[in-house]
């Protein structure tokens, strides 16, 4: 596999990727940052799969950084910033379950672990939706580690942009039960039409009782915005040579104001700051320089 991400300047409504290239590799980059979080002092939550991933994938840039973590504010932001989100999924998911939801689905599922990290209630159904290729990838990693997932884990192998609904009805899915759904760092590399639709096809396949969370760091990232902050902060950039603003677009509409409009009561909308006090933490400088340009918003809802 090849080592080296390939990143266009554009994006097209056709474009495609596995798990080293364009979008993809953002879902390496994650699993960098939260294998980083995992080795830090008294995470939130520890995701032990994360590190393999970047293993197997022998992505020079992320194994370098995992050899050599950094320890100041700004070379731990990123990991502490993606550990609360973790630790946000983890959460609303745990809750879904006491609730007695026991189906999930996991939006552009990348290489999340949740289905085989989390202490799920027996009967409970994990639908992971993401492209063949990435659902692939994942499996064969953590195959090769001889991990197995603690629920039942269906891989639902489509693109977002098309009638993916068709596919997870196909793969067992029952719209008469009540389902929790994680959308989590996907909407920024969706156009506004795909998010339109996205939440629609979401909206008319929940049962009443279901439930929903949203959340993402930030909807781009801006590489002159980065630089600014790095002059403050070295170090504070472990994205290597990614141009996120490559890869997002800017949406017209909030996802709060889409999910109301489909049906959804909505509860109130936090964001990285939020998070971190609500679990006893004091943000950081940095984290709050990071969410004034990147205007992180994490979301929950029942239909």
């Amino acid at each position: 596999m090849s080592a080296t991400p390939e990143f266009g300047s554009l994006r097209s409504d056709d474009d495609t990727w596995d798990i080293v290239s364009s979008v993809g590799y953002t879902a390496l980059l994650v699993a960098g940052w939260r294998a980083l979080y995992a080795a830090s002092s008294q995470p939130l939550v520890r995701d032990d799969y994360a590190k393999v991933f970047i293993a197997a994938a022998q992505d020079p840039y992320l194994e370098g950084v995992l050899a050599n973590p950094g320890t100041s504010e700004g070379e731990t932001a990123f990991p502490r910033l993606y550990g609360v989100q973790t630790r946000f999924f983890d959460d609303f998911f745990i809750s879904a379950g006491d609730a007695g939801i026991r189906q999930a689905v996991i939006v552009a599922a990348g290489l999340d672990s949740r289905a085989y990290r989390l202490d799920w209630p027996s009967g409970t159904t994990v639908f992971e939706v993401d492209l063949p290729q990435v659902l692939e990838f994942k499996a064969r990693v953590l195959g090769e580690h001889g991990a197995e997932p603690k629920a039942r884990r269906v891989e639902v192998g489509a693109d977002l942009r098309t009638d993916w609904s068709r596919a997870l009805e196909a793969a067992g899915f029952d719209v008469e039960r009540p389902s929790a759904w994680s959308v989590e760092g996907v909407l920024p590399y969706l156009t506004d039409d795909a998010q339109n639709t996205l939440f629609t096809r979401i909206s008319g396949l929940s049962a009443p009782g279901s439930r929903i969370a949203i959340g993402a760091l930030g909807s781009r990232l801006d590489h002159d915005q980065l630089a600014a902050l790095e002059a403050d902060h070295p170090g504070v950039n472990v994205s290597g040579d990614v141009d996120f603003s490559a890869l997002t677009y800017e949406p017209e509409t909030e996802p709060a104001e889409r999910l109301a409009a489909h049906g959804w009561t909505v509860e109130p909308v936090r964001n990285t700051l939020e998070l971190q006090a609500g679990y006893g933490l004091t943000p950081p400088e940095v984290d709050v320089k990071i969410d004034s340009f990147m205007h992180s918003q994490y979301i929950t809802a029942t239909r």
